[in-house]
């Protein structure tokens, strides 16, 4: 599969649409508007610095023959028509995305793959509003995916074999790893794993137990990882906890995103994306 389009060019469809040029693939980077597209460069000249730093292999040229192979257009149909493979990262709500895919399927070749980047929800959620359920299934990428390289590939019930195989193989293609989960699992593997672990030190934190900085430091010294659970909040940015917490039966949870809301992102503290978070950085 040579030809992708990537719907939605926020945080993690940018770093998708790069990544996959970058690994020589022709990407066409679909949004609702020429407003949104036209930050793009800017968002290439962003991610350069982090490929040339944490890659290798990477250099200046390669970099720029990635942009090149790189197409923007707001014309739904336009996007589509030669895509192999259509990977949907637009906003994580179940309505806009049953409704992305209805108008998806009107206008895509008979021969695309369909797959959603969705970190909750499941594909048997959205394939029914697709006019090819047996080719619908999910790829998760985690964010830096240049750099923390596994993408989730998740079949539904109705998902053909041969299509479950073909779209990890485009993963292993464009530098992931790819996972195999043959049965839906909310939060893939990686998310059943890490929520609960970010949630235990949110609960931490805003029980007064111990301060954000000693309950990353005690993380990393006593496993040896590279971050602590802030740390990562700060990579993932503030937006995606405060949307799964807001309305949380968990009354600490709640407060946490209470917290993130007043104390962080209506003052422009997104994490690592904006140079700071609970963190700040260079």
């Amino acid at each position: 599969m040579q030809n992708l389009t990537v719907l939605g060019t926020g945080v993690l469809g940018s770093q998708i649409i790069f990544q996959s040029a970058y690994s020589g693939k022709d990407v066409v980077a679909y949004d609702i508007s020429d407003e949104i597209l036209q930050k793009l460069p800017a968002r290439w000249e962003q991610l350069k610095p982090s490929y040339l730093r944490d890659l290798p292999d990477a250099t200046p040229e390669k970099l720029e023959a990635a942009v090149a192979r790189i197409r923007v257009s707001s014309d739904l149909a336009d996007a589509v028509k030669d895509a192999d493979l259509i990977i949907e990262a637009v906003p994580e709500r179940l309505d806009i995305k049953q409704d992305t895919w209805k108008k998806v399927s009107a206008v895509a070749p008979a021969k695309t793959i369909f797959a959603t980047n969705s970190s909750t929800l499941l594909p048997s959620q959205i394939a029914p509003f697709t006019d090819r359920p047996e080719k619908f299934l999910a790829m998760h990428f985690a964010n830096e995916v240049w750099k923390f390289n596994t993408c989730e590939v998740m079949e539904h019930s109705g998902t053909d074999a041969a299509v479950f195989e073909a779209a990890a193989e485009f993963a292993e293609q464009i530098g992931m790893v790819p996972i195999r989960i043959h049965k839906e699992q909310p939060g893939y593997v990686l998310n059943s794993l890490l929520v609960p672990f970010l949630a235990a030190a949110a609960k931490l934190h805003v029980n007064g137990i111990a301060d954000i900085e000693d309950i990353d430091k005690v993380w990393r010294v006593s496993t040896g990882a590279p971050l602590g659970p802030f740390q990562i909040y700060d990579v993932v940015g503030m937006m995606t906890p405060y949307m799964l917490n807001k309305d949380s039966a968990d009354p600490d949870m709640k407060t946490f995103a209470e917290e993130l809301k007043t104390d962080y992102i209506d003052k422009g503290y997104l994490g690592t994306s904006t140079g700071r978070g609970f963190y700040t950085y260079g």
